[in-house]
């Protein structure tokens, strides 16, 4: 059987998603997390909503899910992501959890059994989609060190260098907005018993050392920042001083036709 997980937002409003799931579908809220039991003829699922704009579903394969996201989720979406992040699993039950090769094997058909390990794989995904946004803003900046290093001076008008601080202030202030929702989350504190489950599946994906790596890349991103409010500065400096070099030829000239050649 497939698991699918999608990012397809910044957030979810769920509570309005709650409400509305309840009328026609068997509907729980965990804390912030709801929960809802599809059946329909083209699928029949377990669907768990994140707030933080994550979708997992438990029996259903990547075209029905985003089916599904399209048909239904779409009004309860906000600041909709241009490219929607996604993971995929096979899952089956067996006598002992087990993750293996992108394979899940269950221990029961508890829901709170595949909520625990949806939270790591909501995590994931979320972290994935923080990992695109990073990546694209580099690509869009990736020339400035160059010419720096190269020129000795980044070869931006000043309004263009003030575009750039905008960029890198939204994508970096994004993340770090969003970055408590790959803490451990707080279903675990009336849930403890299950919080092994979650994680298993948040080393088997790697989520702290991504976390450690993405932080990284926020440093850099704020050096980057910093460089650029810095040639900023440099280059009002510079139009200061030719400026003041201009008032002081200017009045030097005066200075000369009057004093010295007495046109004036």
């Amino acid at each position: 059987m497939d698991c699918s997980a999608f990012c397809t937002a910044s957030t979810y409003a769920i509570k309005p998603l709650y409400e509305v799931m309840r009328i026609t579908h068997k509907t729980t809220l965990y804390r912030d997390v709801v929960h809802a039991l599809i059946e329909r003829e083209d699928m029949t699922c377990d669907v768990f909503f994140f707030p933080y704009g994550v979708t997992v579903f438990w029996g259903a394969d990547r075209e029905t899910g985003l089916k599904f996201i399209r048909e239904e989720l779409v009004p309860f979406e906000q600041q909709k992501l241009n490219d929607i992040d996604e993971d995929f699993f096979t899952f089956d039950y067996g006598d002992t959890i087990k993750i293996v090769e992108d394979e899940i094997t269950l221990p029961n058909h508890t829901i709170l059994t595949k909520l625990a390990l949806s939270h790591g794989i909501a995590q994931s995904v979320k972290l994935g989609s923080f990992e695109t946004s990073l990546q694209a803003t580099f690509q869009l900046t990736k020339q400035l060190p160059e010419d720096l290093a190269k020129y000795g001076k980044i070869s931006l008008s000043r309004q263009e260098i003030r575009r750039k601080m905008g960029e890198l202030f939204i994508a970096r202030n994004s993340i770090n907005l969003n970055m408590d929702v790959l803490d451990t989350p707080e279903f675990f504190w009336e849930y403890s018993e299950l919080e092994p489950l979650y994680m298993l599946m948040a080393n088997y994906l790697d989520i702290r050392t991504r976390v450690e790596i993405l932080n990284q890349r926020l440093n850099v991103m704020h050096g980057l920042f910093e460089m650029l409010a810095s040639e900023l500065n440099h280059s009002h400096s510079n139009r200061l001083e030719w400026a003041v070099i201009w008032l002081i030829l200017i009045e030097v000239i005066i200075s000369l036709v009057v004093h010295v050649f007495h046109i004036l």
